[in-house]
């Protein structure tokens, strides 16, 4: 399903023509090298250079008799040469092309995940500047805590969003890793130089190590910053659907003219992307797994990688693109409204501002326990008010919890009715919302 709404650039590096293709340019740049060595007379490097190719429909009937998909690819390319195609593969085995050749696949696959990602993180900063101070209630445990604002829940899915882009900046240097060094890593047939000219050329880094294969641990560590990745967009994606909830109805995805959203019940409007991005993102963090169990292999190898790799190589990339598109499409188009979560906030009768009323006795010369009981006594009248019907506001403006501190005469004894009201002020809760932007975004913007 995936495949079918993947973006064309992401999926064209990881057709089978591409897969050739970067096959290709790791055994042209194997004869250059070559060539610059004194192995390979110009004239012949000039024709490999100039005619080789390959013929995905020859590879597919050759592989059926060989059994072997590189020795195949080889004959392909040979058959549109001459004499000259002795020297492609020359002092090669097969993982040198494949294994350089997909660092190079890797390589740019994460360069369009990172665009992706900063598309992201732009997009949430602008939305986190809009909705700087908006105010909300904080939640814990899915239960009313205290006054927040939407901005600061945004700064902080940019802050996690960014330390994964971190980690793909320092994953790419970590993958970008090529190896010319022959069957058993040990350059018996072929000199370091080779391998030093050829990953230059291809813009990667000589493993400097390396035995048949790149080492897995390099894929391991890229599958992990992707499911990470994955885990945090996951996260945004659970806290809009929570805010589409009716009772809730705080943001919602953007429901376009003509939509639906449900065969049998017409009022529906579902959440349905973040949904998606929900069961995108635990895909991607499932290729995790068989990309740690790859570590493991066979002495100098064996191949039980390459048919793992053959799937969550190009099904990680294709979904992780796909998700970081849609994910940044839902942000920008996110509907928010400020006005229910004035109104949720307001829900439970100022029981959000108990806190900062426990604060203020212990200031009067009260202990924490005694400022505790005299809190939450108030307090737990107020659930019990609000079960009985009552509202959470009365014609006055003054709050449910508000009134009860107000009649609580131990409470009077230590704060007089003006530092009581005081205590009732969004202000206090968003009074450094500045300098967490300026920690987060760099800047202050009033």
């Amino acid at each position: 399903m995936v495949e079918r709404y993947a973006r064309a650039q992401m999926k064209r590096l990881w057709t089978i023509e591409a897969k050739y293709n970067a096959w290709l340019r790791v055994e042209k740049s194997a004869v250059k090298a070559w060539n610059k060595l004194g192995l390979i007379p110009d004239n012949d490097c000039e024709k490999i250079l100039k005619n080789a190719l390959f013929d995905i429909d020859r590879i597919e009937a050759i592989e059926k008799e060989t059994k072997h998909d590189v020795i195949a690819f080889l004959t392909s390319v040979s058959e549109s040469l001459g004499n000259e195609s002795r020297f492609v593969h020359y002092g090669m085995t097969s993982s040198d092309c494949i294994d350089t050749a997909v660092a190079l696949q890797v390589k740019e696959s994460l360069e369009l995940i990172i665009e992706d990602v900063k598309s992201l993180l732009n997009t949430i900063k602008l939305r986190a500047k809009e909705h700087k101070y908006t105010l909300m209630v904080g939640r814990s445990h899915g239960i009313h805590g205290e006054p927040i604002t939407f901005g600061l829940v945004l700064a902080i899915w940019y802050d996690e969003i960014k330390r994964s882009l971190e980690n793909l900046l320092h994953v790419k240097k970590v993958i970008s890793v090529g190896k010319i060094s022959g069957a058993m890593g040990n350059f018996a047939h072929a000199p370091v130089e080779l391998e030093d000219i050829v990953c230059y050329e291809l813009g990667l880094s000589p493993a400097p190590a390396s035995n048949q294969i790149i080492q897995r641990d390099r894929y391991a560590a890229l599958f992990n910053a992707l499911a990470l990745l994955a885990s945090s967009c996951e996260k945004i994606a659970v806290a809009v659907r929570h805010y589409q909830r009716t009772e809730v109805y705080e943001a919602e995805e953007f429901f376009s003219k003509g939509q639906k959203g449900s065969s049998a019940m017409p009022h529906k409007r579902n959440p349905v992307l973040s949904e998606n991005i929900t069961g995108l993102c635990r895909m991607i963090r499932s290729y995790a797994a068989p990309a740690l169990e790859n570590v493991a292999l066979w002495h100098e190898r064996d191949i039980s990688h390459s048919s793992v790799e053959r799937f969550i190589l190009p099904d990680g990339f294709i979904t992780t693109d796909f998700m970081l598109s849609r994910l940044t499409e839902l942000l920008q188009n996110l509907v928010v409204y400020p006005k229910n979560m004035l109104k949720n906030l307001n829900l439970t009768g100022g029981l959000v501002f108990s806190q900062r009323i426990l604060l203020e006795l212990p200031a009067k010369n009260v202990s924490r326990e005694d400022a505790y009981k005299i809190v939450q006594k108030n307090a737990m009248k107020v659930w019990e008010d609000l079960q009985q019907g009552k509202t959470a506001v009365n014609e006055k403006g003054e709050s449910l919890f508000l009134q009860n501190l107000l009649l609580d005469d131990d409470l009077k004894a230590k704060l007089t009715e003006d530092e009581i009201r005081n205590c009732f002020n969004y202000d206090y809760y968003t009074k450094n919302v500045d300098r967490i932007f300026n920690r987060v975004f760099g800047e202050s913007e009033k």
